[in-house]
């Protein structure tokens, strides 16, 4: 045997050193939870961690409808008390459903037993998560060595009749699939098929692990199923909470013993929500683990002497996260996939690979060139000399041209368009379209639709003539240096160039529609010596309530203001988007940022052969009446011969105020509340790798909406 009962032992306890460890770390932001709870906050989470776990309950159908309608239309509450109303609704009114599902769910729990001199000896809790793939604690199967002297055991349990059920033994094959990580805690294996050749997982069923975001709360319940001590099969239902969630761990309070190690961690949905693995020993001010009548624990006392004060899991879309960097081969690349499309592990997460020209290597592959069109052009605005190809764009161009996609994809008569934002001019196209593509391909694996290639996508490019327009008016500002200013004073100039008066009017609105008191410095208050200490407010109101800083802020809204303020910059920035455009067709339109703004002015002057089928607007200004009362078709309205269209927002995005577009002039829309990574919130990437806005997308371009 690779690994020994005492180093197998040593491996458990320093996995409770280390939860201990985190758990002390995490004292002041836990006593902080632990106080808002205290004083009547049932989920003491941010507003857009609220948000995100109240759209997954009603969207995974883990609240009646018609309780919510009941709940809600009772009286008049803001969007944040409704999201909070319905995790509590959740928590408090069980359907029915709630007992069969936890059923389902219990039977893809056994106890992993070893077996030693002879003898078997239960060892730990293990539960599938695919058809052939089992899941616990590295502390429990720490190499393939180890794995294979144990077995899993099914049913070991006690029936409704209180009667011992049948038992079914499954052997572990590491030799077909073995992960684990001693950080993470986990371990994966491969089970063999039963007596009868299936795969354990079509006979006990598996649980879909899914790395998306919105799963759990803070102050939300738990629920453990386990076989603590190795007995047979017990649950600790709801009768705890959860109180500090960290980076790729959560803790929480529930009655466990040691047995539970790789236990699957439960909402109340019973979706897995962390793989359970230690619990956090009580120590002195010596750093010594305590025992449960105070005094110092030894080694040979036994766990459960140990006075455990909490318990940890480690977080199931870290796992997830780690399994998907894993160099596998095909055929354990397979074997991941079939945990299912909502863990992001299915063999196309990356781009689809270009195949190598018969040329051999350094030949660049081979493409199919379209037949060569005219590109359309803007009233008064002079046309591109000469016609467009895509190869001619993409191997002879400069590095800062768009990119049109190739002329088979999608069939020739649908296109997809991919519109920038603004800060782009010293990026390359090609990376940006890249980047674009693997973050859609992420949201499109979660969707369970294919993924695209990024050659198959047009990605006009209009950053470096934005910046050259801008940087000319930035003669004041230039002659200080910007890189040299604060982001107030910084402002102050670009208040002063603004073309139309309205940077300031932006500022204000933006801040305004964030919440900060409107007793401050009026927003018509005129230029002068006053002027940085009031552009200062808002901006630092609205970095504080976003993952935005001041100075990305400020710059943004200039850009904006720029655009719509001066009919040069604007004719400009258009002219070289239509120079990267398809004629004719079915148009799947995807704007970010200011490329929604620029992306609304565009739908005014398509030509009639291209028919706008999908708009999709993501972290967009729209809502702000200082920008959608000057676009070209002049306040909020339904865009132009658009067939569906998405918005989709973060609230922590500071870009996407306004949002969600409320008003019923912009007329049916969808409208995606979503949570993006942590200092991420702006980023496009983030927002694509969602299934909701990446399967909006991949719908149309398959055929299947």
């Amino acid at each position: 045997m690779s690994v020994t009962g005492r180093s197998n032992g040593e491996l458990h306890e320093q996995a409770a050193a280390e939860a201990a460890r985190r758990y002390e770390e995490s004292t002041e932001e836990r006593e902080r939870v632990e106080g808002r709870l205290a004083a009547g906050v049932r989920f003491p989470d941010d507003p857009e961690a609220l948000a995100v776990r109240a759209d997954r309950i009603l969207d995974r159908g883990g609240l009646s409808p018609s309780a919510v309608v009941a709940d809600l239309h009772g009286e008049a509450m803001d969007l944040p008390d409704a999201n909070e109303r319905i995790i509590n609704l959740s928590n408090e009114l069980q359907a029915w459903s709630f007992l069969p599902r936890g059923v389902r769910a219990g039977a893809t729990v056994a106890r992993i037993t070893l077996r030693r001199d002879g003898r078997e000896l239960p060892h730990g809790t293990g539960f599938l998560v695919s058809p052939r793939l089992m899941m616990t604690n590295h502390h429990v199967l720490p190499d393939e060595g180890f794995a294979r002297h144990c077995f899993a055991e099914f049913n070991a349990q006690i029936t409704a009749d209180n009667l011992p059920d049948t038992v079914v033994r499954v052997e572990l094959d590491p030799g077909s699939f073995f992960a684990a990580d001693r950080r993470l805690d986990f371990a994966l294996v491969a089970v063999a098929p039963v007596l009868d050749g299936r795969p354990p997982g079509e006979i006990f069923g598996w649980n879909r692990l899914s790395v998306q975001l919105g799963k759990l709360v803070l102050g939300e319940k738990v629920n453990i199923i386990g076989h603590p001590q190795g007995r047979l099969k017990e649950i600790a239902l709801r009768d705890n909470a959860v109180l500090v969630r960290l980076d790729d761990f959560v803790h929480y309070t529930t009655d466990t013993e040691p047995g539970n190690s790789g236990s699957p961690v439960f909402n109340d949905q019973w979706e897995v929500v962390a793989l359970h693995h230690s619990g956090v020993p009580k120590k002195d001010a010596q750093g010594r683990v305590l025992r449960k009548d105070g005094r110092p624990w030894k080694r040979g006392d036994g766990d459960d002497a140990i006075d455990w004060v909490a318990n940890e899991g480690v977080r199931i879309s870290s796992v997830l996260k780690h399994l998907a960097r894993l160099d596998l081969d095909p055929g354990r690349r397979a074997l991941l996939a079939e945990m299912g499309p909502d863990s992001g592990l299915d063999q196309s997460m990356g781009t689809a690979p270009v195949l190598p020209s018969p040329a051999g290597p350094g030949t660049p592959p081979e493409r199919t060139t379209p037949p060569e069109r005219t590109t359309t052009t803007l009233p008064g605005v002079p046309a591109p000399q000469g016609p467009v190809t895509a190869a001619s764009e993409s191997r002879t161009v400069g590095p800062k041209a768009g990119l049109p996609a190739r002329g088979t994809a999608f069939g020739g008569r649908r296109h997809l368009v991919f519109l920038h934002g603004r800060d782009q001019q010293s990026k390359e196209p090609v990376d940006l379209r890249r980047n674009w593509t693997a973050g859609l391909n992420r949201g499109l694996t979660l969707a369970a639709l294919p993924p695209l290639d990024p050659e198959d996508v047009w990605f006009p490019f209009y950053g470096t003539r934005l910046h050259d327009l801008v940087g000319g008016r930035e003669s004041t500002a230039e002659a200080i240096g910007l890189d040299q200013l604060s982001a107030a004073v910084a402002a102050e100039a670009f208040a002063a160039e603004s073309p139309s008066g309205s940077y300031e009017q932006l500022l204000y609105e933006a801040a305004a529609r964030a919440g900060m008191p409107q007793d401050g410095p009026a927003a018509t208050e005129g230029f002068g010596a006053g002027l940085v200490g009031a552009l200062h407010r808002p901006l630092s109101w609205l970095a504080a309530r976003s993952d935005l800083d001041e100075w990305t802020i400020a710059t943004f809204l200039r850009d904006v203001d720029l655009y719509l303020g001066d009919g040069a910059v604007r004719q400009a920035v258009l002219d070289s988007v239509l120079e990267t455009m398809p004629a004719d067709g079915e148009l799947v339109l995807v704007t970010h940022s200011l490329g929604t703004v620029v992306g609304m002015d565009l739908l005014t002057r398509l030509p009639d052969g291209l028919e706008p089928v999908l708009l999709v607007t993501a972290g967009s200004p729209l809502g702000m009446d200082g920008v959608n009362g000057r676009l070209l078709a002049h306040g909020p309205h339904r865009p132009p011969r658009v067939r569906d269209w998405v918005n989709v927002w973060c609230p922590t995005d500071a870009v996407a105020i306004g949002c969600p577009l409320s008003d019923e002039r912009w007329g049916k829309l969808t409208q995606l509340a979503v949570a993006n990574g942590r200092d991420r919130a702006h980023d496009i990437d983030e927002y694509l790798a969602h299934p909701g806005a990446a399967g909006e997308i991949g719908s149309v371009l398959t055929g299947r909406a």
